[in-house]
């Protein structure tokens, strides 16, 4: 204990002095900053001094003729094995706050430095330690430390939301560590929240040091790297659950943020301003109170992790999580997800989604056919099922029709060109805008398909006539 409280009372005071000594140096050289609303320079390599005395605080704990030294170097074997993996993270947000790092690169050395992190012995096995070895436990180990380095960097966008949030996260490992009795999580985090603590007296509005992505990303390994240690001490059979729910917050943002992209068709590596910490300004929050109330969610999400392990309650409370965050990103107003929503309730992406499998359908049949005829035959079998009412073609010479037996009073039609001598038309009634792309689809699959081959096969009838004429001229 007294261990515990010598590491946390040293990072804290170590970050008090610090941070302001590290943020006078880069304002004076001017380095790695931004301005802000009272046109200060303001550095955002914070991470500097969270880094620094989180080190030192143990190299204070080791110097000293304490027991504790002991029990850190028999209890923080996997720490000391993280240095490495923590190590390159730092390195490289140093890298993207002074000169800048393409996402790409970013990503890569963050899989390298999972990878060391995996071969230091930080291993997720599944539930509470079942099915132990499997191939997928370093995929999923790198997948969870890559997912939680990037959700606390992308919470970063108000001041002082990022160190909270990772001070809420590291307090509640700390207490599920002496809960579970676990020396060693218990003096690693210590430490992290002594320097966040001292840390977020300038990080918090008004800012006047940023964390920066040597912190942010330091701070997301380093608790991923804790709840996977948590998870494998945890007394229940959920394992990452309580974890989870401890980094819901970034671990939400980052999800929010990934899917909505994914459903606008935009870059998953571009920035926007449609996080959830931005939702809550457009609303009229002022950045102080959107802080506040992102710690209070934590807080909700803290006190959930720690008694989910209650075995009794368990389901009940992941239960009543999950629906109160449904609820709170339904009154954040995304629109991509009310019409993601809507398209699934009302059947519209089941008929999108066997549309599509149609014009799957329908290129193969198309590619596979060898004659004209054979050509007619699949578009005379598919073009109902877009809606089509009736079908016309000029194909290599010959005039073909055909039509459903209910035409519409009024309908529109499309001419498709496959060659110079071939078309196609095709009559539709007036339907659902949203099937036009379905449509749309549809004849770039006929020309793609059916434009080389009637040029063949045009060719070879030209060729037929030619000879066909000389033969008759040499008689």
């Amino acid at each position: 204990m007294y261990s515990l409280l010598f590491l946390g009372s040293v990072s804290f005071v170590l970050s008090l002095l610090l941070t302001p000594l590290v943020r006078a140096v880069f304002r004076r050289f001017g380095l790695a900053h931004r301005g802000s609303e009272t046109h200060h320079p303001i550095p955002r390599v914070g991470g500097i001094a969270i880094v620094i005395s989180y080190v030192v605080s143990y190299l204070c704990l080791l110097a000293l003729p304490l027991k504790g030294g002991v029990v850190v170097w028999d209890s923080l074997n996997f720490t000391l094995a993280l240095m490495p993996a923590a190590g390159l993270i730092f390195l490289i947000g140093v890298v993207d706050d002074i000169v800048g790092l393409e996402p790409w690169h970013k990503l890569l050395g963050e899989i390298v430095a999972a990878g060391l992190a995996y071969w230091g012995g930080i291993h997720i096995h599944g539930f509470a330690g079942q099915m132990s070895g499997s191939w997928w436990s370093l995929p999923v180990t790198i997948l969870w430390l890559v997912a939680c380095t990037n959700a606390i960097n992308l919470i970063d966008g108000v001041d002082g939301l990022a160190t909270g949030i990772g001070l809420f996260a590291t307090c509640t490992t700390l207490i599920a560590a002496l809960i579970q009795n676990n020396t060693a999580l218990a003096i690693a985090t210590v430490p992290l929240a002594g320097c966040l603590l001292g840390f977020i007296r300038y990080n918090f509005n008004p800012a006047t040091i940023f964390l920066g992505d040597c912190g942010s990303l330091f701070i997301g390994f380093l608790l991923g790297c804790y709840a996977v240690v948590w998870s494998q001490k945890a007394a229940t059979i959920l394992g990452m659950t309580a974890p989870l729910m401890a980094l819901s917050i970034p671990l939400l943002d980052m999800t929010v943020a990934i899917v909505r992209r994914y459903l606008r068709r935009q870059p998953l590596f571009e920035g926007d301003r449609n996080h959830i910490h931005h939702r809550l300004l457009k609303r009229g929050f002022t950045p102080r109170k959107v802080a506040l109330v992102m710690y209070a969610c934590a807080a909700v999400g803290a006190t959930a992790s720690l008694i989910v392990s209650n075995r009794n309650i368990s389901a009940f409370v992941i239960l009543a999580f999950c629906l109160t965050t449904w609820v709170g990103i339904q009154h954040l107003g995304y629109v991509e997800f009310g019409v993601a929503g809507r398209l699934l309730i009302d059947g519209a992406f089941r008929r999108m989604l066997n549309s599509h499998i149609s014009i799957e359908n329908l290129e193969e049949s198309l590619t596979a056919a060898s004659t004209p005829e054979d050509c007619w035959n699949v578009l005379r079998n598919y073009y109902r099922e877009f809606g089509f009412c009736r079908i016309e073609a000029q194909m290599a010479g010959q005039e073909l029709s055909e039509s459903a037996e209910m035409q519409p009073l009024e309908s529109w039609k499309v001419i498709v060109p496959i060659s110079e001598f071939s078309y196609i038309e095709l009559y539709r009634g007036f339907g659902p805008a949203q099937q036009h792309q379905v449509v749309a689809s549809f004849v770039d699959v006929m020309r793609k398909v059916l434009e080389p081959k009637f040029t063949v096969f045009e060719r070879m009838g030209a060729e037929t006539d030619n000879a066909q004429e000389a033969m008759g001229a040499s008689v």
